[in-house]
């Protein structure tokens, strides 16, 4: 098959496009051809080896949508199945996966990540992490929302519920992450403040995806912005990814019993924390990592009613994956960046 390889750890210029061996699906896995992978930050973190011990040679790719080629001992899918893979991989055995808490489960790992992902023609998965494609719902739509937009989902649905009428602050709106939590954030019944680094990119995010104020990051005192919006008060959710250089401005653009719930560390993983106002103002500070295939079904089932609309930025081939991480490298992108084998 052909894959896209690195073999050791650097700028996109390690990136090779060749040939590589089919793997073969084991006992409870599934072999999917895949149609479409999302380009994911990560990616870029595990090709400058900065996100711990990774196999090498290495093929990265989290967010695959396909069909099913071929099956291993025990797996129920037929061949020919459109389907989209959670990302998140988890044993199903400790007592965390046995709550179902699947993100935090002791053995979990990405697809991309230690085990080898979809940047490649074909991908082994285990059958526990496939999700059916539904009807009306094409693989590039499937691939966009099945990383960043489950994220966004656990996020804003499952660790810092958002009630009708709260206001939420959405770092970075131009992001896989932060343009899928605009719109999720509104179908559970919020106002959303998009941020962005560019006019063109805050102007997009109310334009197109229903924020009701927009602010620039790079031009535009935000604390101040959001107390003009807000009319002092300040905002009930943040939607946090950036890490060390937006935290406590985070904290500090919160009304009273406001949570920041955060899933990144971009800037850096390190932030000064005001525990004074976080106890006196009875704030909350919320971890959230990635989501679970019941948060991708939710996920797809709302994408295929019409009501969350996936946010696809432009489309490469698979032979081109170094330019397309160039373009996320210069947060060039509004939505998702796609590979097609």
């Amino acid at each position: 098959m052909k894959a896209v390889v690195f073999e050791e750890f650097g700028d996109v210029s390690v990136l090779t496009y060749r040939e590589a061996e089919t793997p073969s699906p084991g006992a409870g896995e599934v072999l999917v051809k895949v149609s479409r992978v999302g380009v994911n930050r990560l990616d870029l973190m595990a090709r400058g080896g900065q996100v711990g011990k990774i196999p090498l040679p290495h093929i990265s790719g989290s967010e695959v949508a396909g069909v099913v080629a071929a099956v291993g001992p025990g797996v129920s899918r037929t061949v020919g199945e459109r389907v989209a893979v959670a990302p998140y991989l988890f044993c199903g055995q400790c007592e965390y996966c046995v709550r179902g808490d699947e993100t935090t489960c002791m053995h979990s790992d990405i697809l991309g990540l230690r085990s080898m992902g979809g940047y490649a023609e074909y991908v082994v998965v285990p059958e526990r992490n496939l999700v059916p494609i539904p009807e009306g719902v094409s693989d590039s739509a499937a691939a966009a929302v099945t990383l960043s937009t489950i994220t966004a989902w656990h996020m804003l649905v499952d660790r810092a519920p958002v009630k009708p009428g709260d206001v939420v602050l959405v770092w970075a709106a131009g992001s896989g992450v932060g343009s899928a939590a605009v719109q999720i954030a509104q179908i559970h019944g919020a106002e959303v403040i998009a941020t962005a680094g560019s006019d063109e990119k805050v102007n997009r995010a109310m334009a197109e995806y229903g924020a009701k104020w927009g602010i620039n990051y790079q031009t535009e005192d935000v604390v101040e912005r959001v107390r003009a919006i807000t009319g002092k008060r300040g905002v009930d959710v943040v939607f946090e990814h950036l890490g060390q250089d937006t935290m406590a401005v985070s904290l500090k653009v919160l009304a009273r019993g406001g949570r920041v719930v955060t899933c990144g560390t971009l800037t850096g993983p390190r932030a000064d924390v005001d525990l004074w106002s976080l106890f006196a103002k009875e704030l909350a500070l919320v971890g959230a990592y990635g989501g679970t295939r019941q948060n991708l079904e939710s996920v797809l089932k709302m994408v295929a009613e019409g009501r969350l609309k996936p946010v696809i930025d432009r489309e490469y081939d698979l032979r081109d994956a170094g330019a397309a991480q160039e373009r996320m490298a210069d947060r060039a992108q509004f939505g998702k960046i796609l590979l097609v084998p």
